[in-house]
């Protein structure tokens, strides 16, 4: 039998299917031999592929996604925090655009912080990987071009209820018709307008009962049954929300755990800085909440303006913090320290004014006994009563601002619809 005769075996029937087996075959051979063949330099299987010219696919890197969100972040709450939290899930990497006093004062009224306190603030945030400061509250196509040349910026955020510029149009106009727009959920029971309302409600009771008995806003205690108790929102705390801004890990077996308490009402920049301060001296730093009762009964009725709650989830969403009890006890005692292993306890210099700091009511007057007590300079000279104080010193103004939003946020929760979202 001559070659010509059976030409049609080397034309596709046997001679393909035996070439590839063949290969395979060798393939797999080299495969198993890689520790001999390593030294003398043939490839390892997966690199034969490509040469064999079969089953070879390019491979493409993830887009890095960049996310740009903005705000005045003026009163910085759980709610902001919530906001930057989703923002930065619909990408790998969240820029924040923080709004001038200018631009604030045209389109809202007076800002209650400074520029550099709103950048600490929002700078001290887990999820923020970049802060673009002085943002214009409107993105223009000048400031969206620069988004997307020089930040590289891939969508920008925003929550679903409107942000209206004096003339009614959208500041987000632009970007939507750009198709670079995504929109996430807003954080219910909480705005900036509420805690102007709340501070300004709690100084009306202030004065009532100064002109009462003599108590001023600056905290010294009311008596039990002339407290009416903190103001709380319509906030409503879940779990999944708590596990949302948890860490989610605990200190390791060896680590330094470094204890600072407090109310962290009104959570400002003073609070980011001393916590960043106390972190610097352990490996894990445990921030305990005072008990809205604890708060009342120490520190005046009018307090704290924000709840419990409220204020842990603004201390979770902290950078430099890594767990939070939930109602921590007023006294630092022996029990707490053995519990959760603390090897430091630290307070801040700057503190609300307070009785029962000094003397045999002295809160911490077991760590100092243990010789685990260090007091820290505190960076910032920022107090809640100090923020309060602001906005009563000018409420006129703020009153002012809160009808005009108020309306807005009447509107907004009257056509509210239910949006997917966390």
């Amino acid at each position: 039998m001559d070659y010509e005769s059976n030409s049609w075996i080397w034309e596709g029937v046997y001679y393909y299917p035996h070439l590839f087996g063949g290969l395979m075959l060798t393939a797999a051979l080299l495969g198993l031999s890689t520790s001999y063949f390593a030294g003398v330099g043939v490839p390892s299987l997966p690199f034969l592929w490509s040469d064999f010219g079969i089953f070879h696919k390019k491979k493409h890197g993830k887009k890095h996604i960049r996310v740009y969100m903005d705000g005045c972040f003026d009163l910085m709450h759980y709610g902001h925090a919530n906001a930057l939290r989703q923002a930065k899930a619909l990408g790998d990497e969240l820029v924040v655009g923080v709004v001038s006093d200018e631009e604030i004062i045209a389109n809202k009224g007076p800002p209650v912080l400074s520029m550099e306190e709103r950048l600490a603030l929002v700078s001290g945030l887990k999820w923020v990987d970049e802060v673009i400061a002085n943002a214009p509250y409107e993105i223009t196509e000048k400031f969206m071009g620069s988004l997307f040349s020089e930040h590289n910026i891939d969508y920008i955020i925003h929550g679903d209820d409107p942000c209206l510029l004096p003339d009614g149009t959208d500041a987000y106009a632009l970007a939507k018709r750009a198709g670079r727009y995504k929109q996430i959920k807003r954080t219910e029971g909480v705005s900036s307008t509420d805690i102007v309302g709340r501070i300004l409600s709690s100084a009306r009771d202030a004065k009532d009962c100064q002109d009462c008995n003599g108590t001023s806003l600056h905290g010294e205690p009311h008596k039990e049954s002339e407290s009416k108790g903190p103001q709380i929102s319509q906030f409503l705390p879940t779990s999944r929300r708590i596990v949302q801004f948890s860490n989610g890990k605990g200190p390791a077996p060896n680590a330094r755990i470094v204890y600072i308490d407090g109310a962290f009402d009104l959570f400002h920049a003073g609070h980011v800085e001393i916590l960043r301060s106390a972190r610097q001296h352990g490996d894990f730093l445990l921030v305990g909440i005072h008990t809205d009762q604890a708060v009342s009964e120490n520190r005046g009725n009018q307090y704290p303006i924000m709840h419990l709650h409220e204020r842990s989830l603004s201390v979770l969403a902290c950078r430099y913090v890594d767990e939070v009890i939930i109602g921590a006890p007023w006294e630092v005692t022996k029990d707490v320290i053995t519990t959760f292993n603390i090897s430091l306890v630290v307070h801040g210099t700057v503190a609300e004014n307070n009785p029962l700091l000094t003397g045999e009511n002295d809160p911490y007057k077991v760590p100092k006994s243990m010789g685990i007590f260090r007091l820290l300079e505190s960076p910032k000279n920022i107090t809640t009563t100090s923020v309060a104080e602001r906005i009563i010193a000018n409420h006129e103004a703020y009153m002012k601002r809160n009808a005009k939003k108020a309306e807005s946020e009447k509107k907004y929760y009257a056509e509210k619809k239910y949006v997917s979202g966390d």
